[in-house]
C-alpha cells in the first residue's frame, strides 16, 4: 500500500475524531466540572490536543443545535443541559415535578442564612423542614456538620452545579442588608 498525503490526512482525521468521542466520552460520565489536569489523566492525551477536542465538541453541538453544550468555568470544564432546559432537567433529577413551594422556600433560607444550624431552621419552618433537609442531603444539595444537638447547614458544590449559579462566594442580597444595617 502506497501512503500518499491524502491517506496520512485520513489517519490524522481519523485520531482527531477518536480523541473528539474520548474526551466527550470522560464529559458525559464525569456529569461535574473537569481540570485541565483531570482531563489528562482520564485520557492520557496532552493538553493542546483536549483543547482542540473540546472545540471540536463545541462547534459540533452549536452545528447541530444540540441541547447539550460544554460549559466552561474558571478553567474547568463540564458537559451540561442548555439552560433554557435545565427547568424540565430539575423536574426529572429530584423524582418529582419540581420543588414544593415549602421546599423552596426552605432551600431559599439555608441558601440566604448559611452557616445555619438545622434547630434554627425547624424553628422558622416548622416540623416538616426535617424532611426538606433530608431530601437536601439525599440529593447532595446542602451538607450537614454536627454540631451538638443539631446540624450546621450549608450549601454544597453540588447545588451551584444543580442550579447553574456560578458565583458561590457572593449573596448580593445579604451584601445590601449588611450595607442597610450599617447605615440604620
Amino acid at each position: 500500500m502506497e501512503i500518499t498525503k491524502k491517506t496520512i490526512d485520513e489517519i490524522d482525521w481519523s485520531k482527531e475524531e477518536e480523541n473528539m468521542r474520548l474526551v466527550e466520552a470522560i464529559f458525559f460520565i464525569s456529569g461535574r466540572f473537569l481540570s485541565m489536569q483531570d482531563l489528562i489523566s482520564l485520557s492520557n492525551l496532552n493538553s493542546l490536543v483536549i483543547k482542540e477536542s473540546i472545540e471540536k465538541i463545541k462547534e459540533k453541538y452549536q452545528k447541530e443545535n444540540s441541547a447539550i453544550e460544554i460549559v466552561e468555568r474558571d478553567n474547568l470544564w463540564k458537559m451540561d443541559v442548555k439552560q433554557e432546559y435545565h427547568n424540565i432537567i430539575n423536574k426529572i433529577a429530584t423524582g418529582s415535578i419540581e420543588f414544593s413551594k415549602a421546599e423552596q422556600e426552605t432551600l431559599a433560607i439555608i441558601a440566604y442564612k448559611q452557616p445555619i444550624k438545622q434547630s434554627i431552621i425547624i424553628k422558622i419552618r416548622g416540623n416538616k423542614a426535617y424532611d426538606h433537609v433530608h431530601k437536601f442531603i439525599q440529593l447532595d444539595l446542602i451538607k450537614a456538620k454536627k454540631e451538638g444537638h443539631t446540624n450546621i447547614l450549608t450549601l454544597s458544590e453540588e447545588f451551584y452545579d444543580y442550579f447553574n449559579v456560578s458565583d458561590e462566594n457572593k449573596n448580593p442580597l445579604k451584601e445590601e442588608t449588611s450595607s442597610d444595617e450599617e447605615e440604620d
